[in-house]
C-alpha cells in the first residue's frame, strides 16, 4: 500500500507558530518525538482556550484525550518554529477528532496526526456535552469534503 502523500498547510483551517526550546532538542540533536503530542496539545488547547473560551480551572467541563496518532515526516530542531496547522475531522454530541499537522516555516511538513477528545463532566468524569461556544469553535474548524 503506497504512503498517502504529505499534508499541505492549506489544508488546515488555523495555523499558528509554536517555537521549538532548546528543551525540545534529544541527545540526536532534532526535537524528540515525544515534544510532537506537545506541539498537538498546545494548537488544540490553545485554541479552545482563546477561540471557545473553555475554562480549564473551574468549567464544569473538560476535554481529556482518547486516542492520539502521529505520523512522522520530518526532523526539526531548536531554534526553528514549528506551525501547528489544525482541523476538526469529526465532531459528536460530547468527542472530537482533531487533524493537526506541522511544518516547517517554509511549509515543509514535519509529521500529520490526530488526537480525539472527549468531553466530560469535571466531577464525576462522565461524558458531557461539549459546551455551547467551544462547540461553535469547533465548527469553524470542520474539515471540507474534497
Amino acid at each position: 500500500m503506497p504512503e498517502p502523500a504529505p499534508p499541505t498547510r492549506e489544508q488546515y483551517r488555523h495555523v499558528r507558530p509554536i517555537p521549538t526550546r532548546w528543551y525540545d532538542n534529544d541527545i540526536y540533536g532534532h526535537v524528540n518525538n515525544v515534544q510532537y503530542y506537545g506541539f498537538f496539545d498546545t494548537v488544540i488547547n490553545a485554541w479552545l482556550i482563546e477561540q471557545g473560551g473553555l475554562d480549564i480551572h473551574a468549567g464544569e467541563t473538560i476535554g481529556l484525550c482518547a486516542e492520539s496518532h502521529c505520523r512522522f515526516l520530518a526532523p526539526v530542531a531548536f531554534p526553528d518554529t514549528v506551525e501547528a496547522g489544525l482541523r476538526v475531522g469529526h465532531l459528536g454530541n460530547s468527542s472530537v477528532r482533531y487533524e493537526i499537522g506541522l511544518f516547517t516555516g517554509h511549509g515543509d511538513p514535519l509529521a500529520e496526526g490526530w488526537f480525539v477528545h472527549v468531553f466530560v463532566n469535571r466531577s464525576d468524569r462522565r461524558p458531557a456535552s461539549i459546551p455551547g461556544p467551544v462547540r461553535a469553535s469547533l465548527e469553524r474548524l470542520e474539515a471540507t469534503a474534497t
